[in-house]
């Protein structure tokens, strides 16, 4: 195993604080009462715009959606960073991943631009030789072009590359690519995991890093 592949909110950073003050924000700009965190969190996973239509419950492309979808925008991208920090132990374990010569990616659905940004604020890109966003590309997780871009970019087999995200769309993008997935217990979405079993999950990232060290011994055995 030589290719790690990282979902960020609810895996590498917790954003859940300002992804929650954001909605509530958009909701209350457009007139709606607002809603629980759990209830938000809820709602993460597959782009700010489906984030937006759960949240405003209309469908896309009318002009209320659109309004919506620009106001959070705009006031997530100013106050994207306000609470939003690495989880415990995460930065530890991308410095001894990277130690260990793995090569490492960030395939999100939320926007490239921003996830940059935030990647960079918390000191944390240069772990990371490509970060694909939700508008990187034509198509967003549970689509496998992303990782299957990553490994025509690293020259690698599926069976060298492993998805780490806390939610059933990352497990199932990892089905759908053929590669393995890790699902890891501190997200936005731990019990989504149910839904969709990932072939192993960490509780921290120390445990992360046993389960991947584990992963690459057992598969060099079998080869």
């Amino acid at each position: 195993m030589r290719l790690l592949i990282f979902d960020l909110d609810g895996t590498l950073i917790d954003s859940s604080e300002d992804i929650v003050i954001s909605t509530n924000a958009m909701l209350r700009h457009m007139g709606r009462a607002e809603i629980d965190s759990k209830t938000v969190n809820s709602y993460v996973g597959d782009g700010v715009g489906m984030l937006v239509q759960r949240a405003l419950g209309v469908d896309p492309f009318t002009s209320e959606f659109e309004r919506a979808h620009d106001y959070f925008g705009k006031f997530y991208r100013r106050h994207s960073l306000e609470h939003t920090r690495l989880y415990p132990g995460i930065q530890d374990a991308l410095r001894e991943l990277q130690s260990y010569g793995y090569k490492m990616a960030v395939l999100t659905n939320k926007p490239a631009r921003i996830s940059n940004d935030i990647l960079g604020a918390l000191q944390v890109t240069n772990y990371f030789f490509r970060v694909i966003g939700g508008d990187t590309l034509s198509v967003k997780k549970p689509d496998p072009l992303g990782i299957e871009l990553l490994l025509q970019e690293s020259a690698l087999t599926p069976d060298r590359a492993l998805m780490i995200g806390d939610s059933d769309v990352d497990v199932q993008t990892a089905r759908n690519a053929g590669i393995k997935a890790c699902g890891v217990l501190w997200g936005l979405k731990p019990e989504s995991l149910e839904v969709v079993k990932p072939d192993f999950t960490a509780a921290d990232a120390g445990e992360l890093l046993a389960q991947i060290s584990r992963s690459a011994t057992d598969a060099a055995a079998v080869r």
